[in-house]
């Protein structure tokens, strides 16, 4: 029996980056390249070479040549530059003119007759050429004949050991001899935002000038020239939709509300609508387009929240009643976290026979925003509702506005928070705000960074939120809240701040051993003092002004941390893709005591000689320092400013006009 292809000889395992064996797609922004690893090897003793295929979804595909790595590693890139999904595989194949070659370079090292070894290389090149087209095929022919001709046969071996000749050659193997990688992998390519981002979160309803007013839509588009002028590039905007009054909240929490308190924006609906209205004290939905459009102009996207649950009072309440689980006394299912009860919220049963209806009308709330000009979502708890309606719906908004931007908030266990970052989420929260210690650091972000996660979880930090007012920034006053910005804003190349009350410093819990704000502005207006002398208004916008300027800090994939010896400061570096810019960054992290320090820093990951000095930049201070080696001596007040944010400059002055350490 003949068989039409010759079973597979060809072997391509480990390839890297793949998320759970294909299932997922890795992630980058446009612009990014994809940088990909596989062992490729055969049996004997023939030469192996492999290719990276890639393309857009729906295109054909475009092929590169791997470069060997050794022991049978191989590596390729390839750059996406359109939205979307794009693919990419491999082939690797036994390479008959390669193996060639390399004999023939033995034979005639060993002064052997090659004679009929030349026409042998001749044949395989006109077997290569018949699989070609257009220029390819002609100059394959071409170098056919010569090494089978007649010329002299150091002449012909010349043309005939050229290694762009072996290359040529390989752009079209022996199908035969060829195995295809087992499936397709994806690429999910997002904006530049979604990569780098500064968000800042606000009330619209605490934006009024007038102290005790409810602030409208048009207060906050009043307020939004602030926010910009700190640098920031997303504005995130808590639910902005009509709150019920059954079972709402007062102040600080509280299960009775006096009838002034304006209650949690996440107790969603009321008469006045639900996910697609307005609430009607903020004003109206031609209002929230205005505020859209002036954010546009200032550079800033608009972030809404999503949450979905209920007030006792929303539409869908009456309209809907399948959709939430029903008690045996007649009642709705409050949300509980016993002991806590939560009175003014139901959740949706996920569980419901009408699972499909829910699932449309909660997609549907994404397209309503989506068409109202918001490109970007932060999704609240989206660890309680199931995986499978996630990945729906956000592939299904995705294929048509691939553009689209979703953060994941979600407070779990790491294998959820992962979950929901591989199923679509294009950003996550983290445990940031909980990592304190010089060693927390390290091994959280090392693992976000140096491992497999980083394919497909997107850091987005946040060292405080309506939610979350940690100890560290309880107990560490002002210098805690400039270390956690520095950290936050370096650590991560996408991060954002709950303002004002972060620039603010407000850090009054409501109780010890609570992470919640003493009068929460998520139970009432506030009256921010945003002109206060003592707000960190001005570091903020330098510290953005940083990220801005150096593409170092664009990214997370660079990440590197150095030693100290001193496990209250902690030192670690970003370089850019083409290695031109480095910055160093060192923080102190305890915020009530100097402390100093030695580095011990990985030079080859600074692109530095150990015998050649070298100039660091502060950037916070615009002090310069001549430094050499890898060991340097750093001394910071966390007082005044509690960090060192270095640009690496390699060329040095002859005769500095500064000192030579910090």
């Amino acid at each position: 029996m003949v068989r039409e292809r010759l079973p597979p000889r060809v072997v391509i395992e480990d390839v890297d980056p793949e998320i759970a064996c294909g299932r997922f797609p890795i992630k980058r922004v446009v612009g990014e390249r994809v940088v990909v690893e596989a062992n490729v090897f055969a049996d004997g003793h023939d030469a192996v070479s492999c290719r990276l295929l890639h393309r857009k979804a729906g295109d054909s595909w475009s092929s590169i040549s791997m470069q060997p790595l050794g022991n049978d590693r191989w590596r390729a890139a390839f750059t996406v530059h359109h939205l979307g999904t794009y693919g990419y595989s491999f082939e690797g194949f036994i390479d008959r003119f390669l193996t060639w070659q390399r004999d023939l370079e033995k034979r005639v090292e060993g002064r052997q007759d090659v004679g009929v070894d030349l026409q042998i290389g001749a044949h395989l090149l006109r077997e290569a050429s018949q699989r070609a087209d257009g220029t390819l095929r002609s100059r394959l022919d071409a170098a056919a004949r010569f090494v089978g001709g007649s010329a002299a046969v150091d002449e012909r071996l010349a043309v005939a050991l050229d290694p762009s000749l072996a290359e040529q050659a390989a752009r079209c193997p022996d199908p035969r001899l060829t195995t295809r990688y087992r499936q397709e992998l994806r690429v999910t390519v997002d904006p530049p935002r979604a990569g780098f981002s500064a968000w800042y979160e606000l009330f619209p309803r605490s934006t009024a000038p007038e102290q005790g007013r409810h602030g409208t839509l048009q207060d906050c588009r009043v307020f939004l020239p602030y926010v910009a002028s700190m640098g920031f590039d997303v504005v995130y905007l808590p639910p902005i939709h009509p709150i019920g009054r059954t079972h709402r909240k007062g102040g600080n929490g509280s299960p009775l509300a006096l009838p002034e308190d304006p209650g949690s924006p996440w107790g969603i609906g009321s008469d006045a609508g639900g996910h697609t209205s307005v609430h009607p004290e903020l004003g109206t939905l031609h209002d929230f387009q205005e505020l859209v459009a002036r954010a546009r102009e200032l550079g800033l996207d608009v972030a809404l929240d999503v949450a979905f649950q209920c007030s006792p009072d929303h539409p869908w309440v009456v309209e809907h009643p399948e959709w939430f689980r029903i008690r045996p006394d007649g009642s709705v299912q409050y949300a509980e976290n016993p002991p806590k009860k939560y009175q003014d919220i139901y959740p949706f049963d996920f569980d419901t026979e009408h699972w499909e209806a829910l699932w449309h009308a909660l997609k549907d709330v994404f397209h309503f925003w989506i068409s109202q000009g918001v490109r970007i979502f932060r999704v609240d708890n989206p660890h309680t509702k199931p995986f499978a309606f996630w990945e729906w719906c956000i592939r299904d908004i995705k294929a048509k506005d691939p553009d689209v931007i979703f953060l994941s908030e979600a407070f779990t266990r790491p294998r959820v928070m992962h979950r929901l970052a591989q199923l679509g989420f294009t950003q996550s929260y983290t445990y940031f705000a909980w990592r304190n210690t010089k060693w927390e650091i390290t091994d959280y972000f090392g693992t976000l960074t140096q491992t497999d996660v980083r394919e497909y979880f997107r850091p987005h930090l946040w060292p405080n939120t309506p939610d979350i007012l940690p100890e560290y920034l309880q107990t560490g006053g002002r210098p805690a809240f400039m270390a956690r910005l520095v950290l936050a804003a370096t650590l991560g190349s996408n991060f954002g701040i709950y303002g004002p009350a972060f620039e603010l410093v407000e850090n009054r819990a409501r109780e010890p051993g609570t992470e919640e704000y003493l009068d929460s502005e998520k139970y009432e207006i506030k009256g921010w003092a945003i002109d206060s002398p003592h707000s960190l208004r001005e570091l903020i916008t330098l510290v953005n002004r940083i990220r801005r300027e150096n593409v170092a800090l664009h990214s997370d994939r660079s990440l590197t941390f150095h030693d100290t010896d001193n496990d209250a400061m902690v030192c670690y570096s970003k370089r850019s893709p083409d290695g031109e810019n480095v910055i160093l960054v060192i923080v102190v992290l305890d915020p009530h005591h100097r402390h100093s320090a030695w580095t011990q820093l990985d030079l080859s990951a600074l692109d530095l000689d150990q015998r050649q000095p070298f100039q660091v930049h502060d950037l916070l201070t615009d002090a310069r320092f001549v430094w050499s080696g890898a060991r340097n001596y750093v001394e910071l007040d966390p007082a005044s400013v509690p960090a060192h944010v270095f640009r690496i400059e390699r060329r040095v002055q002859s005769k500095p006009d500064f000192e030579t350490d910090a």
